[in-house]
C-alpha cells in the first residue's frame, strides 16, 4: 500500500506552474531547480511519514529560499535538516528565522517523530516565488504581494490544496502560519470550498522572531495549547 510518504514525494515530483505570471515575478520551484531537493526531501519524508496515519495540515505562506527553498521541505532549514532531524546535507548552508521558530515548537511539542506523525506542513501556494529589487539581488516575494499574482496562481492552489488533502489529511481543523494577509486569504478561499470545518490561526514564526523574539517562549506555549485542539480525548 502507498504511504503518506510516497504520496507526498509523487506531489513533489509533479510539481509544476505553467501559467503566466505577472512582469517581475518568476517562480521557484526547488524540485526542478536543483536535482538533489528531490532525493534530499524524501529522504525526510520516508524517515517520518513512512504509514498511512492521518495528518492535520499547517498552512504557511508560500516557501522561502532558504528554507524549503533549498531542502524541499517547509520550514526546514539545512541545518534543522541536519539537526535535529538527522539527514545529512553536504551543500551550502541556509540558516532560516522560521525554521529555528518552529523546531523550537517542535521541541517543545516532543521532537520530530512526535510532530511529524500529527501534522504535515505545506501551503496552498507549495511554489515559491521570487522578484529582483533595484540592485538586482533576488528576494522572497508572497502571492499576496499583489492582485495580479494572487489571481494568476488561485486555480493553481485551489488543485494544489485539494492534492494536498487527499494525501490523508484530516479536515475537521487546519492551522494557518500567519494572522494577516495569509489567514484573511486562506478563510475566504475555505469559505468559497468548504475544505475545513475550522480554522485556527497563530501567528507567522517569521514575525514571531523578527517581532516578538523576546517574547518566544509565550508564542510556543501558545501554539502548544492551539495544537491541543487535535488530540483525541
Amino acid at each position: 500500500m502507498e504511504t503518506f510518504a510516497e504520496r507526498v514525494i509523487d506531489f513533489n515530483r509533479t510539481l509544476d506552474f505553467t501559467g503566466k505570471l505577472p512582469a517581475g515575478i518568476a517562480i521557484m520551484n526547488p524540485f526542478r531547480e536543483n536535482g538533489e531537493i528531490l532525493p534530499i526531501s524524501s529522504v525526510f519524508y520516508r524517515k517520518y511519514y513512512d504509514d498511512n496515519r492521518p495528518r492535520h495540515i499547517i498552512l504557511g505562506i508560500n516557501p522561502g529560499r532558504f528554507g524549503a527553498g533549498v531542502t524541499g521541505i517547509p520550514f526546514t532549514d539545512t541545518k534543522r535538516l541536519q539537526d535535529p532531524c538527522g539527514i545529512p546535507y553536504r551543500g551550502k548552508q541556509t540558516h532560516e528565522p522560521s525554521s529555528v521558530f518552529v523546531y523550537d515548537v517542535i521541541r517543545a511539542y516532543g521532537g520530530p517523530e512526535a510532530f511529524y506523525a500529527d501534522f504535515y506542513i505545506n501551503s496552498v501556494f507549495p511554489l515559491g516565488f521570487v522578484t529582483k529589487d533595484a540592485t538586482g539581488k533576488e528576494k522572497n516575494y508572497n502571492y499576496y504581494d499583489s492582485r495580479e499574482l494572487t489571481e494568476a496562481v488561485y486555480d493553481f492552489g485551489v488543485a494544489s490544496l485539494r492534492q494536498q488533502l487527499a494525501m490523508g489529511i484530516e479536515t475537521d481543523v487546519a492551522f494557518v502560519f500567519g494572522t494577516g494577509k495569509n489567514e484573511k486569504f486562506i478563510r475566504a478561499l475555505n469559505e468559497k470550498h468548504g475544505f475545513f470545518g475550522e480554522l485556527i490561526a497563530l501567528e507567522h514564526p517569521r514575525f514571531v522572531m523578527q517581532y516578538r523574539s523576546k517574547y518566544k517562549a509565550e508564542y510556543i506555549g501558545k501554539y502548544l495549547k492551539a495544537f491541543e485542539k487535535i488530540r483525541k480525548p
